[in-house]
């Protein structure tokens, strides 16, 4: 599935297929996540996302996004450790460096590839800016939480999500 993806990536898009950035997981150390390649090659690497219709992503991004499938790559991020399935998302180090002691609590478990954000959070404030709901999770995690966020993660990513 990911080859395929990245095949159409490169035909439709004429750019290369995975997008490396450094992000920050547990207890502050720094790692390389993968995506799928959904903004144009003239878009800064590192920025935070327009609260509005972000002008910069792709047709074929749109797509990927829709699905959540941009975030397929990740896979090798959980094989490799820096990421679980669940958790808090990984955040990148310049908003990192600007966090608050309390902020920097999120920093205490491994970040994920899916969370409470992605499946209820306000996608028209930024990550950082939906704290409670990782400090929810944090303090509630558990086997059975964690299959209600794959599973309502499942739906969204099998019938569309808003972004």
């Amino acid at each position: 599935f990911i080859i395929i993806i990245s095949l159409i990536i490169i035909i439709k898009e004429k750019h290369s297929p995975i997008f490396i950035q450094e992000r920050v997981g547990k207890n502050g150390k720094i790692f390389k996540i993968y995506k799928f390649r959904t903004m144009n090659l003239t878009t800064k690497k590192y920025d935070t996302s327009p609260k509005i219709t972000d002008k910069r992503i792709t047709k074929t991004g749109k797509i990927l996004r829709k699905r959540g499938l941009d975030e397929l790559p990740q896979l090798i991020n959980i094989i490799k450790g820096d990421l679980s399935l669940v958790g808090p998302r990984p955040e990148m180090p310049f908003i990192v460096k600007k966090y608050t002691p309390l902020e920097k609590k999120r920093l205490i478990i491994k970040p994920g590839l899916t969370g409470l954000w992605q499946i209820n959070g306000d996608k028209t404030r930024h990550i950082h800016e939906n704290i409670e709901l990782d400090f929810y999770y944090i303090l509630n995690r558990n086997l059975k939480l964690d299959l209600v966020i794959l599973i309502r993660t499942f739906i969204l990513v099998s019938f569309g999500k808003h972004e």
